[in-house]
């Protein structure tokens, strides 16, 4: 076990790694590590280091540009270091430092990366997901501690750890409920409320006028999302209501290193051909300010999240919905993941099939045209939006970081889990071995032998 140089509750050295660009237009994975950093850096000594730009900075916490060949020494000034995205595999002697580490899963990136190569051809898409695979194997084999978004990612990723041979005596016996090892830690919305500093789109957006009603797409248009069911929706609505306007928040993802996908590209071209495009569809060409999206926000009337029904849905945390609550937005949006159902179930507004035009027309138009109902909404909205305050989204990881360990089965054995997990199924063979003779003598064995040589 890591030596905890404060004792429990001491201050301690974290690192908080991420591979975005640390700028004052970050997307999501930048905006959780920087509100990570925040909140440890209450109690603890806190660097926030990324390979790629580091151009904002507070006095709350260092941030950082970190060289590849100046990480290691980075990681080796800490006690806890916390990662996202692809860095384990990538730094293979992680797996050989004593520090301890927290890996951040609230984006199941290898699902991601079927839907981002989606388009390409047959040999790209399986070397993605291979990187992928192969970083995941990385970070459930080397992590102590894990964080995830939902009830529906734990499932996910403790299925993912009992593959990898995390589930095992030691870690049962350690917390057989499994929360020393993974919690839930969402994104989070900021302690205090959006600030208006100026109109944004309402009066500001060429073709929409201050008090036509603003449908917003709170982020960017990814190939899992679905904005033509959307588009067409606006479409038949703008009949019915003539002053709906759908606005774009961000169709240039910040990290230029993301292309414009393909997704993107159909609905602009949609909009166009319904000539919907500067009259009642509206693209933010631009990636908005993490501290101007509250303007933009507030000048909207409803939040609308679209997608398709696939698997990629089903364990999303969509953090758009997020800006949504924090706004005090209705919300309408397609059913199939965990976020629709808090919808639902709370009554923030309205939930639609998967590529149902006419039921998501009915949605907007009802939220839209129903004061009654859009105050009612909102109010709900404001009591749901308290659960994902960052103080409270993060409470599993402060926790932890309090009093930080290795994970069970590292801290008792200090080597890799996979070659124990080798040792291990020699062992089970040998169990089964004996079983199979007591059973049936030496002609069940061979039989069973050859199975399992069919199977390898």
């Amino acid at each position: 076990m890591t030596q905890d140089p404060g004792g429990a509750g001491g201050r301690r050295r974290v690192v908080v790694v991420t591979l975005d660009q640390i700028t004052e237009r970050m997307a999501g994975p930048a905006i959780r590590a920087w509100e990570i950093a925040s909140l440890l850096g209450c109690e603890h000594d806190v660097r926030l280091v990324t390979f790629g730009r580091a151009e904002r900075s507070t006095e709350a916490f260092a941030v950082e540009h970190v060289d590849v060949a100046d990480f290691r020494r980075v990681v080796e000034w800490s006690d806890v270091v916390v990662v996202q995205g692809f860095v384990v595999a990538t730094f293979p002697w992680l797996h050989s430092l004593d520090r301890v580490l927290v890996v951040d899963l609230y984006d199941p990136f290898h699902l991601e990366s079927l839907e981002v190569e989606r388009f390409k051809p047959l040999a790209r898409r399986d070397a993605a997901l291979a990187n992928a695979l192969r970083e995941l194997d990385a970070q459930t084999g080397r992590g102590d501690f894990f964080l995830c978004a939902s009830h529906r990612q734990r499932d996910l990723w403790i299925g993912h750890l009992a593959g990898r041979g995390r589930i095992n005596p030691l870690t049962y016996e350690d917390d057989p409920s499994l929360d020393s090892l993974i919690r839930i830690a969402p994104f989070g919305l900021p302690e205090e409320p959006p600030v208006q500093h100026r109109h944004a789109i309402k009066g500001q957006v060429e073709g929409i006028g201050p008090d036509d009603k603003v449908i917003l797409w709170g982020g960017g248009v990814y190939n899992w999302f679905d904005p033509i069911t959307l588009v067409r929706a606006v479409d038949v609505l703008r009949a019915r209501v003539p002053e709906v306007r759908l606005f774009f928040l961000g169709m240039k993802h910040p990290n230029p290193d993301v292309p414009e996908m393909q997704v993107a590209t159909q609905t602009r071209a949609l909009a166009d051909e319904l000539g919907l495009t500067g009259t009642h569809v509206f693209f933010n060409e631009t990636w908005v300010t993490y501290e101007e999206r509250s303007s933009y926000l507030l000048d909207a009337d409803l939040g609308v999240s679209c997608h398709f029904p696939q698997v990629e849905t089903e364990f999303s945390f969509r953090t758009r919905i997020l800006d949504y609550l924090w706004a005090g937005l209705p919300i309408v949006c397609t059913a199939g993941d965990s976020f629709a159902d808090l919808v639902e179930r709370e009554d923030l507004g309205r939930v639609v099939p998967p590529q149902d035009v006419d039921a998501l027309v009915e949605a907007l138009e009802h939220v839209l045209v129903s004061s009654a109902d859009r105050d009612r909404y909102r109010a709900n909205v404001a009591v749901v939006a308290e659960r994902f305050r960052w103080s409270r989204a993060l409470a599993p990881l402060v926790e932890f970081c309090r009093a930080p360990r290795r994970a069970a089965d590292w801290a008792s054995h200090g080597a890799r889990v996979a070659p124990r997990h080798r040792v291990q199924q020699l062992w089970w063979d040998v169990v089964t071995a004996t079983r199979h003779l007591r059973a049936g003598g030496p002609k069940l064995l061979v039989e069973r032998v050859k199975m399992r040589l069919g199977r390898g």
